[in-house]
């Protein structure tokens, strides 16, 4: 994969804890920031997710008894736990 270099401003707080962070972990900096950014961008995607969700049910929402008869379900086909 090809890589591009970026200039991002950070303030002298983030950029102490990350270098402290890339020592303590012995890894470049940049790969710090890497996986950071994609971590982000997984986190906004969950986000998006959970929300279409979220709509999808406001919009068609679950029928009361519905919920009801998948706990039953669910008890007779899950065993009983100790917890």
């Amino acid at each position: 994969m090809v890589k591009k270099v970026i200039q991002v401003p950070v303030d002298t707080e983030l950029l102490t804890a990350l270098d402290q962070l890339s020592k303590k972990q012995g890894k470049a900096r940049s790969e710090l920031i890497r996986r950071a950014c994609r971590h982000y961008l997984r986190e906004v995607e969950y986000e998006e997710l959970d929300r279409r969700y979220q709509q999808g049910y406001e919009a068609v929402p679950e029928e009361p008894d519905m919920g009801e008869t998948q706990i039953a379900l669910a008890g007779q086909i899950v065993p009983k736990e100790s917890w």
